[in-house]
């Protein structure tokens, strides 16, 4: 966890971050209020401990411009005087915890650590509510012939362990026929996780995938399952598995021939029954030709291969997914707008090159930010459309695309959450972290 320490005194915020620096966490240290202020609005913290009595600006204050900037950390106050009337005003003005000065180093590490256990209970409670509000929201739509093909092979391979390799275009909805797998198959009461293998840094995905051991390398200061163990009798789906990096396929190779994982650091594997999925949206059989990709781990992938089509392929499914994607819109925003025939009209006529998720961003735009309740044409196509390039009239790049739907999807997730950067992070299905960096990437505010 990364802890910002506000205190006026130098002594206590260099005894308190040697403290919490040698059990492992990210510390950062202010004198200065309006200084933490600022670092804190740049930067994702997961805790704040404040002093309560400072001269330039006091504690509780510090926690009100905290929470009116939307900065989504927890706050632990603490305060020399002890009196009952400070913990009760940092508690009321929404303060997680607070520690009456003098304190034990333990009565620090105390209050962190409940933090850290609230947090934890937190993220249980979000992944099983998106969970269920997934599998409600948006069922896979499936008019066309080409979507009921990919479905019924889907719902045929799923009784089995057989590795399933997942194709198609971004934002198609791999990731949601690899959920249906999983949903269908006997495996359906366990874990299914998914990661990004693109998303990770290469240095950490070794970790990440299968755990590592206290000791291991710098930071490593507790034992660690990896995802393979936490998706023990359930599905794990590697997505992006093109992005894999070439001594990580080897190790994937092995976990897949062996059924067994072997912790970072660690002396003896451990037997795992996970099954896995992989999806991308590159080209493998090119990636194994022109030696990307281990063409040994290219068969083991797909001994069943899926391929989602783009939505041009699949004109039929746009209006159910349009009512799905509207009716959870709807809820989200808790208003009741309702979409003009002639908007739907014109999305059927638009291409997507985004797929389902620039649908999704369509919609999810349009209900947020219509005037009144009735959502045009105007409203949901020219806002997701890729613009001209600056003077040449020609099509935006693929990137430009990507990164302006990027844009859209953070700026609806921002509306819909009142500006609350943590619930947006948590709707984009990110970190805090990962959300910050592509504020900054973006210059959104």
């Amino acid at each position: 966890m990364k802890i910002l320490i506000v205190d006026d005194e130098p002594n206590l915020r260099k005894s308190l971050a040697l403290l919490l620096s040698e059990e492992g966490y990210d510390v950062a240290t202010e004198g200065s209020p309006s200084a933490a202020l600022s670092l804190a609005k740049s930067e994702a913290f997961d805790i704040v401990i404040s002093d309560v009595r400072m001269p330039e600006m006091d504690g509780i204050e510090l926690l009100r411009r905290l929470k009116e900037e939307k900065v989504a950390s927890l706050v632990i106050m603490m305060s020399a005087y002890g009196s009952e009337d400070a913990a009760i005003a940092a508690m009321r003005e929404g303060a997680y915890d607070y520690i009456p000065k003098p304190f034990r180093p333990d009565e620090v590490l105390l209050a962190i650590r409940k933090a850290e256990e609230r947090e934890r209970l937190q993220g249980q409670v979000d992944t099983l509510s998106a969970e269920v509000a997934r599998y409600r929201d948006v069922e896979l739509v499936a008019e066309s012939a080409a979507m009921k093909r990919v479905l019924d092979l889907a719902n045929r391979a799923a009784p089995s362990d057989a590795t399933v390799l997942i194709t198609g275009a971004t934002g198609t909805g791999k990731e949601m026929v690899a959920r249906a797998i999983h949903r269908w198959s006997p495996r359906r009461e366990s874990p299914f996780v998914a990661v990004n293998c693109g998303a990770i840094p290469s240095e950490l995905l070794e970790s990440e995938l299968f755990g590592h051991v206290r000791g291991s390398f710098t930071g490593a200061v507790s034992d660690k399952i990896g995802l393979f163990q936490e998706a023990d009798k359930g599905t794990l789906l590697l997505d992006e598995i093109a992005d894999l990096p070439t001594e990580m396929q080897v190790k994937l190779l092995r976990v897949i021939q062996e059924g067994e994982v072997r912790r970072v650091g660690g002396n003896k594997s451990t037997a795992i029954d996970t099954r896995i999925l992989a999806a991308t949206a590159r080209d493998l059989e090119i990636d194994v030709a022109d030696g990307r990709f281990r063409e040994d781990l290219y068969y083991r992938l797909n001994v069943v291969r899926l391929h989602v089509p783009p939505l041009s392929e699949r004109k039929e499914d746009i209006e159910g997914l349009v009512t799905a994607l509207l009716a959870r819109a709807r809820r989200r925003s808790g208003t009741a707008v309702r979409l003009h025939p002639k908007a739907l009209a014109a999305i059927k006529k638009s291409e997507w090159p985004g797929n389902v998720r620039q649908l999704e961003n369509a919609i999810e735009r349009a209900v947020v930010l219509c005037e009144g309740d009735l959502i045009s044409a105007e409203d949901v196509v020219p806002s997701v459309m890729p613009k001209a390039a600056e003077g040449g009239g020609g099509a935006a790049t693929l990137k430009e695309a990507i990164d302006a739907a990027e844009r859209r999807a953070i700026e609806v997730a921002l509306a819909q959450c009142g500006g609350s950067r943590r619930a947006a992070a948590e709707r984009l299905g990110i970190s805090v972290r990962s959300l910050f960096y592509k504020l900054k990437a973006h210059g959104i505010g």
